[in-house]
């Protein structure tokens, strides 16, 4: 039985479980956050350069399997369902966590990383099962609430996280685990498929690898510009995690607790945007002009966050910054509706190759960026010259936007 034939409860019931699926996954994600880089200290020794080499190796493959194998999950959900393909990741990431909570060596930890970064992947099969049932109309808000299940969890998980972290430092990974399995046993139960037979699609593995999925993009002009806009605002993105923490400490002077509260208002400004404002403003406006809103106002926002000269004025950019959201939201409703249902799957999981490209560039870039601006290295001392360089991607972002969807 497919979702399309059940009840509308049964139907609200499978979007809520998808939804909780995306949270647990970003909650587990952040609760290893604070714990995962002294798990790798102990294994080195304490020795902390050599601890910060392989901590930017795992997280560099952690992104290279995301990138890999997202496709693969899209394509198999259009082929066997999305059902499988969701509850073998939920099983599939709760066993990887229990691995790496008894991960006797760094390269066990090494292992519990790449299959984490494979079973996470789950997130393009998400994404197609909200494009299967919910209507067009109605996929910029969905979408939109995925993103509360984001931020959400990246605001819960480091403290929960840190929290556990501080009993012992493994025990987030138990815990982590327990959600993910209990996440599939309940979904074994509740969760319908959203995809019906005869709108499955064959398995190509040629269109199933990274390459192959790209092409998709390819297929339509409108698609290909806004696969160009995924890029640079998953690449602007990755200014966040990268660089913030050190930018606050270096150019306010913030400790732990400021900058931990700033994190806070950045995750409930973005929140209440995705689960709030998106569905009025695309009700209202449309989806081009959300797109066209949220990229404007992401600009503005790491402007605003770059030239900032006081800690205050940095507060007040982040409103501004959380209104960037409305591009994302609109990027995949825009998307979603230029492929047919058999290719939503493979669709997402192009999407998340363009993140794991994203994730794999962002990071060294930036840091670059940062480090550059520091030493002075272009003739002129700008702290704030990362987050430029974000604006700069989302002003570029906004041109190919706007011209990709000129015809509608």
């Amino acid at each position: 039985m497919t979702v399309q034939q059940i009840s509308a409860p049964r139907r609200q019931a499978a979007f809520i479980f998808i939804f909780v699926t995306v949270l647990l996954d970003m909650l587990a994600l952040g609760m290893i956050i604070p714990v995962l880089p002294q798990l790798v200290l102990q294994f080195v020794g304490g020795d902390h350069a050599r601890a910060a080499e392989i901590y930017g190796i795992f997280a560099t493959v952690w992104a290279l399997m995301q990138f890999l194998f997202s496709p693969v999950q899209g394509a198999l959900s259009d082929r066997f369902g999305r059902r499988p393909v969701v509850l073998a990741s939920n099983f599939g990431l709760g066993l990887d966590y229990v691995l790496m909570a008894l991960a006797p060596s760094l390269a066990w930890l090494f292992v519990g990383r790449v299959l984490s970064g494979i079973t996470a992947a789950s997130v393009a099969t998400a994404n197609a099962y909200i494009a299967d049932v919910t209507p067009a109309e109605k996929r910029a808000a969905a979408f939109g609430m995925m993103g509360v299940a984001f931020g959400t969890g990246f605001i819960l998980g480091p403290a929960l996280g840190g929290f556990l972290g501080a009993i012992d430092v493994r025990l987030p990974f138990w815990v982590a685990a327990g959600f993910s399995l209990a996440n599939g046993l309940y979904g074994l139960i509740i969760l319908p498929e959203s995809l019906s037979p005869e709108k499955r699609a064959p398995l190509a593995w040629r269109k199933a690898n990274p390459v192959g999925s790209l092409t998709l993009l390819r297929s339509h002009r409108e698609l290909f510009g806004l696969g160009a806009v995924s890029l640079l605002n998953s690449f602007a993105h990755a200014v966040l995690p990268t660089v913030t923490v050190l930018y606050l400490t270096f150019r306010y002077g913030w400790d732990e607790r400021m900058i931990g509260i700033a994190m806070a208002v950045i995750g409930l400004c973005s929140v209440i945007v995705q689960g709030g404002l998106i569905k009025h403003v695309v009700g209202r406006f449309g989806e081009r002009a959300a797109l066209v809103a949220g990229l404007m106002f992401g600009v503005a926002g790491f402007a605003m966050f770059g030239l900032a000269p006081t800690g205050a004025w940095f507060l007040a950019g982040i409103p501004v910054m959380a209104l960037w959201g409305l591009a994302g939201a609109a990027i995949l409703a825009l998307m979603s509706r230029r492929v047919s249902a058999s290719e939503q799957g493979r669709l997402q999981g192009a999407n998340a190759s363009l993140m794991g490209i994203a994730n794999m560039l962002g990071p060294p870039v930036f840091t670059v960026i940062y480090a550059g601006a520091l030493k002075g290295n272009w003739g002129v001392s700008q702290p704030g010259a990362a987050f430029l360089l974000a604006a700069g991607c989302l002003a570029v972002a906004l041109v190919v936007g706007v011209r990709a969807t000129s015809g509608k």
